[in-house]
């Protein structure tokens, strides 16, 4: 995708995709953050940053079982012209 710039001249935009993803560690938040990121990153190439949405927990006889963390993660999208 092609934008005009100040002066006339073509510059490619940048585009990012955001998808939206749920943790989870028994260990804690940070670490059901870093599982979230870790698994998509598998498959997701060139995350560029994530938000974290929402922090919830599993509670079993009085104590978190699970800790899980609601994440948006932005990676680029390559926006070259495929045909």
């Amino acid at each position: 995708m092609l934008a005009t710039g100040e002066r006339g001249s073509q510059v490619a935009a940048k585009i990012a995709k955001v998808i939206e993803l749920v943790g989870e560690s028994s260990e804690g938040w940070q670490q059901a953050l870093q599982s979230a990121v870790s698994e998509a990153g598998k498959t997701v190439h060139g995350i560029t940053g994530v938000e974290v949405t929402n922090w919830t927990a599993d509670v079993k006889n009085g104590q978190i079982a699970e800790y899980k963390v609601d994440v948006k993660l932005a990676f680029g999208v390559d926006s070259r012209d495929q045909s």
